[in-house]
């Protein structure tokens, strides 16, 4: 098998096309999530600072502790969006696999027509 149709059986397989999916919109999401923090959370935060900007915050010669914070606030901000997307998608195969273990009632015909056929021989 050449490498060019090894290479092409792996990326048209569907786990690389969802996880390309998935980086693209992980990065849209995470610029969604920037201008959140950024025109919303960030000037309602900003009055309670002294000096208003919070951008502008400054440490010790010239470490930028604004930038910083509003870094923070993007990753928690994604960091809980992420987990209750996870949580919900446990919660659906969770429902899914208990729906799943129940037999339907056809079945259980077919398990009792069984035990009396296994019973005469």
């Amino acid at each position: 098998m050449s490498v060019l149709k090894e290479f092409k059986d792996f990326a048209t397989k569907g786990n690389v096309i969802d996880l390309a999916v998935g980086v693209i919109i992980g990065a849209a999401f995470g610029k969604i999530v920037s201008g959140f923090v950024s025109d919303i959370m960030m000037p309602l935060i900003s009055p309670m600072i002294p000096g208003g900007d919070w951008r502008a915050i400054e440490l010790w010669h010239g470490i930028k502790f604004g930038n910083f914070l509003g870094t923070v606030v993007d990753f928690l901000i994604v960091a809980f969006v992420v987990f209750l997307f996870i949580k919900a998608i446990n919660r659906s195969k969770k429902k899914e696999a208990e729906t799943i273990a129940e037999p339907t009632k056809q079945e259980i015909l077919l398990s009792e027509i069984r035990d009396l056929l296994k019973e005469k021989k």
